[in-house]
């Protein structure tokens, strides 16, 4: 599991900034295939050889009457809770204020980890005013500047000391047993599906969105084949995210579909795949999952417009052309047989390894169908695919001037091994590598 940072403080003290800095990225995140991008209070870091989610949140005004400010402060300890470590973000160019004061007595009265960082320490000189904050009674104090990039590679290694230790998961006798979690946005039919696959009633199932908090897991046999299933609350746009108990279910979606090795977005086929649906069919890609897409509620589409529906489906998610699409009516039980089927193989597909000899046979016919294009004044050539990671799949590419490949060609590369391996519900992801001084030495016949 992935551990999670809040990134809590009172307004104006740069917390976005310094969150975006430790990120390495926006809050808007761009992708280069339409339909990924996405606005968000999370996102994945990686901090002194760790891998966390940083969660950002509202400024802390707990005496404020503004209700926004008050449910603010709901959203703040909301996230406190959740969280693994708390980063405290203070203003190190003035004094301590109000705000400050009930920010840190508020961590001091939790349990949970917390570092304290004083921010706009933009210059040596200012080290000297961030020195007035030790006034709250702090233990440490890491001085930074989000804004010019000092002191965060400290801050990382004082956040990354109090983080929950690494353990790789032991293996048991479920090891191989697929983990499925059910994802998409409020009344889109995720506890209905659960419940049918449960054989009882679970989850509560209200046409009022947001009923489900908590994920719910379930093991459960279909075909004679065993899953886990998790039933997640709805994940909306965060503009409507509601502060407080809602951020928290989303938190914990998140590391739902972070255990999970198959990702099922149910999409309400009467509404059609929406921006939102999009969005999160990046986030289980980015998080590297297995995806398949249920396209629930198709009994409530007249029969005539069917497949009409299916193809606007299909339009709408053209950025992900391999992810699979099934139609299903959660209420009837009409294909969910079929969508299980489907999650099944792409469980299969998720550790599925291909031999360095079988990849470069097949690659050989490839390059000879059709050779990278020149780029820049570079011609580019690929000597030979391996690869290394399985759940999900991971390849290095050995060429020359990798840089100089194309994403046109790049993206040309993995529909090729997804057609010939048959990796039809899982992200594939190929890096180029300069090929190294020894493989020079590989004989004639191994290398092209």
């Amino acid at each position: 599991m992935t551990p999670i940072v809040a990134v809590v403080g009172r307004p104006n003290v740069g917390k976005s900034t310094l969150f975006n800095r430790l990120a390495g990225q926006g809050l808007a995140i761009v992708d280069d295939q339409p339909g990924v991008t996405r606005d968000r209070h999370y996102a994945v870091a990686h901090l002194y050889g760790r891998n966390v989610t940083l969660v950002d949140t509202g400024g802390f005004d707990p005496d404020s009457d503004d209700p926004m400010q008050q449910g603010i402060a709901r959203h703040v300890r909301a996230a406190i809770e959740e969280a693994d470590v708390v980063l405290c973000v203070l203003d190190g160019s003035i004094p301590p204020t109000a705000a400050d004061r009930e920010a840190v007595a508020l961590l001091r009265r939790g349990e949970k980890p917390v570092v304290y960082a004083a921010n706009k320490i933009d210059t040596p000189a200012r080290l000297s005013e961030a020195a007035e904050l030790y006034r709250l009674g702090l233990p440490e104090l890491v001085a930074v500047s989000a804004l010019h990039g000092r002191g965060t590679a400290e801050l990382g290694e004082a956040i990354a000391k109090l983080l929950p230790p690494f353990a790789e998961a032991a293996p048991d006798a479920d090891d191989s047993v697929a983990k499925v979690a059910l994802i998409g946005k409020p009344n889109a039919g995720k506890s209905s599906l659960f419940n049918r696959l449960a054989g009882e009633e679970r989850a509560l199932v209200d046409d009022r969105p947001g009923t489900t908090r908590d994920p719910v897991d379930q093991r459960v046999v279909v075909a004679g084949r065993p899953f886990v299933v998790v039933d997640t609350a709805g994940i909306r746009r965060k503009s409507r995210v509601e502060r407080g108990v809602e951020l928290v279910s989303v938190m914990r979606s998140i590391r739902a579909l972070e255990r999970a090795d198959v990702a099922v977005l149910m999409c309400d086929a009467t509404e059609g795949v929406t921006e939102q649906d999009a969005r999160l069919v990046g986030l289980a890609i980015e998080r590297r999952r297995a995806l398949v897409i249920g396209l629930n509620k198709m009994d409530a589409v007249p029969k005539g417009e069917r497949d009409k529906v299916a193809e606007a489906a299909r339009a709408a998610l053209s950025f992900a052309r391999w992810v699979p699409i099934v139609d299903l009516s959660a209420k009837t039980g009409t294909g969910v047989n079929q969508l299980m089927q489907r999650v099944g193989k792409a469980a299969d597909e998720l550790k599925r390894r291909v031999t360095t000899s079988e990849l470069n046979r097949f690659f050989r016919a490839v390059l000879e169908r059709q050779a990278p294009p020149t780029h820049h004044g570079k011609a580019p050539r690929i000597y030979y695919l391996t690869q290394v990671e399985s759940s999900p799949p991971l390849f290095i590419a050995w060429a020359s001037f990798p840089e100089s490949i194309k994403v046109s060609y790049q993206r040309f590369v993995e529909n090729q091994i997804r057609k010939a391996f048959g990796f039809e519900s899982v992200p594939v992801t190929v890096h180029y590598r300069a090929r190294e001084r020894r493989d020079r030495q590989r004989p004639r016949g191994e290398r092209e």
